[in-house]
């Protein structure tokens, strides 16, 4: 039959990791299987996290680095496949992988979600030099620069007022000729002097060797190309979790995020999400963290309830 794991995580960004650490401590037999043969998530592509309590200025891929190790002290095993299938069951899932099965009692998905990019000429390229998709990381990097914030929502406007306390001049860019976000969002924004609202306005290209240096925008009325100089570009465009393979298996949200609350229980007993993947306000590394050590506790919960003639 082969090995039955306490709980096996799938994923091994910020959540991924701190779930490991737990299950680990709390002496489970576990498993952490990655997509990539790094891992760290999203964080990886951040320049530098600032926000996350007692490693203040850290690079994304040393904090990276760090959750990992601290996991492999600890003995954590990990795996590199892409899992696609999870079969529910009892005693034991089954999760398919391109290179194998893998039985668990238990299973913390933690695969968190991505970011909707744009598709310009110099996102990939720029990404962490410049360009962001988190204003709560990464705004305080342009204390008294000039950048722009690329969407119409909520997440977009809430983006540009919050850089407006800090940066010298925000630009906010959307296709359309009115913003979709909340009425009193948009009243305080258009309240703030150094913001300029930029209707049927699309993104071309983002320019700058190194570093991010400017845009070249484009007016969807009259097709007319400019070019914007500055030094930092937030784009809020909207978030996909990465669920299609679970969402026929557990309850999500119109959004398709996995429907769980801070002790990462899903509608299937027995699967926990964590991370960036469950529906939740806010969306950082610590809030990742915390959420991988709360469904590692209610892994153990279930574990302990329902396996009472299984090895733990």
């Amino acid at each position: 039959m082969g090995e039955i794991y306490d709980v096996v995580i799938v994923g091994s960004g910020p959540a991924g990791l701190s779930a490991a650490v737990y299950a680990k401590r709390a002496g489970l037999n576990m498993l952490v299987l990655e997509q990539a043969a790094m891992s760290g998530g999203q964080i990886l592509n951040t320049y530098e996290v600032d926000n996350y309590p007692g490693v203040p200025k850290i690079g994304g891929f040393d904090l990276a680095v760090n959750m990992r190790e601290h996991a492999k002290s600890l003995g954590a095993a990990f795996a590199t496949d892409t899992v696609g299938a999870l079969e529910d069951g009892f005693p034991y899932k089954t999760l398919r992988g391109e290179k194998g099965s893998y039985k668990a009692r238990s299973v913390i998905l933690a695969n968190g979600a991505r970011h909707r990019l744009l598709g310009v000429p110099g996102e990939e390229k720029l990404t962490g030099h410049g360009v962001s998709y988190c204003a709560t990381c990464d705004g305080m990097f342009f204390k008294d620069k000039t950048v722009a914030v690329v969407g119409g929502g909520d997440t977009a406007i809430g983006d540009a007022i919050l850089l407006s306390r800090t940066c010298g001049r925000v630009y906010l860019i959307h296709r359309r000729d009115k913003l979709r976000g909340a009425g009193s969002l948009q009243k305080q924004l258009f309240s703030l002097e150094n913001v300029t609202f930029l209707p049927d306005t699309e993104v071309a290209e983002i320019t700058g060797e190194t570093v991010v240096t400017g845009l070249r925008i484009r007016n969807k009325k009259d097709g007319k190309e400019t070019g914007l100089s500055l030094q930092g570009v937030f784009i809020a465009v909207g978030i996909i979790p990465e669920t299609e393979v679970w969402k026929n298996l557990v309850e999500t949200d119109k959004a398709g995020y996995i429907r769980a609350g801070e002790d990462g229980v899903t509608s299937v007993p027995g699967i926990f999400a964590a991370g960036d993947i469950r529906t939740k306000p806010l969306r950082q590394v610590v809030t990742a963290a915390a959420d991988g050590a709360n469904a590692v506790i209610s892994a153990e919960r279930y574990l302990s309830e329902n396996m009472h003639n299984e090895s733990i």
